[in-house]
């Protein structure tokens, strides 16, 4: 039977209360619960709005200032271009597949070194390398799918683009017929 969520409420005095400890805690903390694997969720303690993204993004944004930076600015600067447009809904979910698998793969690689005996048992470097590669592998189907969902849309949407100028064309045109200017009376 799995654990209920560990409900997190944040107050407006920008405060963490962790109500199965019943004690205040940090964004330190917050993040020590995701390194455990911890599920929980933050809410607001007024409104009991989900707080949980909002909280992760803190925590991401203390780690980006304090440190060595996971994100380019130039990577940060094409997450902020995909805002709005209609690849958004399609690159989270990339990004998110392609993070399970890398996850995956790493614990893959992990699980292989404790059962050959730690890091120096017998062909480790071997089986990493080819953990390695079919992670690679994994990465071409993968961006030719996206790809190919790309160019889908690309053409639903240029498609219905044309669908509405031709329509608008056709209905200036029959406007024009039905009310001719006066232009010519004069």
């Amino acid at each position: 039977m799995s654990e209920p969520v560990r409900l997190i409420k944040k107050y407006p005095n920008r405060r963490l209360y962790d109500t199965k400890t019943s004690a205040y805690i940090t964004l330190g903390d917050v993040k020590d619960l995701v390194l455990k694997f911890e599920v929980f969720k933050v809410v607001d303690a007024k409104t009991g709005d989900d707080l949980t993204r909002s909280i992760l993004l803190q925590i991401i944004l203390e780690e980006e200032t304090g440190g060595v930076p996971l994100f380019s600015s130039e990577l940060l600067s094409g997450f902020v271009r995909f805002y709005g447009s209609t690849m958004q809904g399609m690159l989270g979910k990339y990004l998110e597949n392609n993070m399970k698998t890398f996850v995956d793969f790493q614990q893959k690689l992990q699980d292989q070194s404790r059962t050959m005996g730690g890091p120096n048992g017998g062909d480790n470097a071997h089986m990493q390398a080819d953990f390695w590669n079919q992670f690679l592998n994994f990465q071409q189907p993968a961006m030719q799918s996206m790809m190919t969902t790309y160019m889908d849309q690309s053409k639903k949407m240029f498609q219905s683009m044309q669908d509405q100028l031709q329509s608008q064309t056709r209905n200036m045109f029959i406007t024009g017929l039905l009310n001719p200017s006066d232009k010519d009376e004069k």
